[in-house]
């Protein structure tokens, strides 16, 4: 929050070290636990509690059982969509990462605000997801070499390509190929961050109308307020939909080292 009754919407990304952590270092370097790391710890504890209460194998399901079961399911399907049946290896890898990133993008929503603190999203960092989308990119490159060698690299000339453009098409796809980590990260960590600031914003609209007199209370802070509601609601469907994206493309990214498409 700045001075002058006024808000400052990039403060909300302001990553802080906790608990008196701020002079903690090794070898120059700061290792503190920071507010970007508590809500990466919480999120690991919501996908382990969600895990582990969906795992009681009963005969016949409860809801959390039958909740992570349609979770794994969905991972499932879009797996073998995407890459085929062995697409069932990469389960667990893709499962935890589109649930990981959705408790992430959930959390960061959590009105904490009304009780004098905020939500921290981390994926609003592109440290954050450029070190989930580098991650991911890893696994394709591994995967890709141990089935296939320095086969792997037909990858990158398309089937059917005219002699007279090998010179030029085996380097646009390698430079395609090579900005896929950054893409994925940067649209994950572009689209939590807009919907943030905005919210942001328009709080501050709110906040600065009511405290201008009533007539811009009206005038101004109804219509953003009720903007606000509706825009929370759409991020809502952002958190999930950038999720499923993250996962899909990683899904693709794999099926392309799978099978070489």
């Amino acid at each position: 929050m700045a001075e002058s009754g006024k808000i400052d919407p990039m403060h909300q990304f302001t990553i802080e070290p906790l608990f008196g952590t701020d002079h903690w270092a090794i070898g120059g370097y700061n290792i503190a636990f920071t507010n970007s790391a508590l809500w990466m710890v919480l999120a690991v504890v919501v996908l382990w509690g969600f895990v582990a209460l969906g795992m009681q194998r009963q005969l016949v399901p409860g809801r959390w059982q039958m909740a992570v079961e349609t979770m794994t399911g969905f991972i499932d399907n879009l797996l073998s969509a995407n890459v085929g049946p062995e697409g069932k290896k990469f389960v667990p890898y893709v499962f935890s990462l589109f649930m990981f990133i959705l408790a992430a993008n959930l959390l960061g929503l959590l009105p904490l605000g009304l009780f004098g603190s905020h939500a921290f999203t981390f994926t609003s960092h592109f440290t954050a997801t450029g070190v989930l989308a580098i991650l991911s990119f890893s696994i394709v490159l591994i995967v890709g070499f141990w089935r296939h060698g320095f086969h792997f690299f037909s990858l990158f000339v398309p089937h059917g390509t005219p002699i007279w453009l090998l010179w030029l098409i085996p380097f646009i796809e390698l430079v395609s190929f090579m900005v896929r980590p950054f893409s994925l990260g940067l649209r994950l960590f572009v689209a939590m961050m807009a919907g943030h600031i905005l919210l942001e914003v328009l709080s501050s609209f709110v906040i600065n109308s009511a405290n201008a007199g009533p007539g811009w209370g009206i005038a101004i802070g109804i219509p953003s307020f009720l903007l606000m509601v509706g825009i929370s609601a759409l991020e809502l469907l952002v958190a999930v939909i950038q999720a499923y994206v993250f996962a899909l493309l990683t899904s693709l990214y794999i099926n392309d080292a799978v099978n070489l498409h």
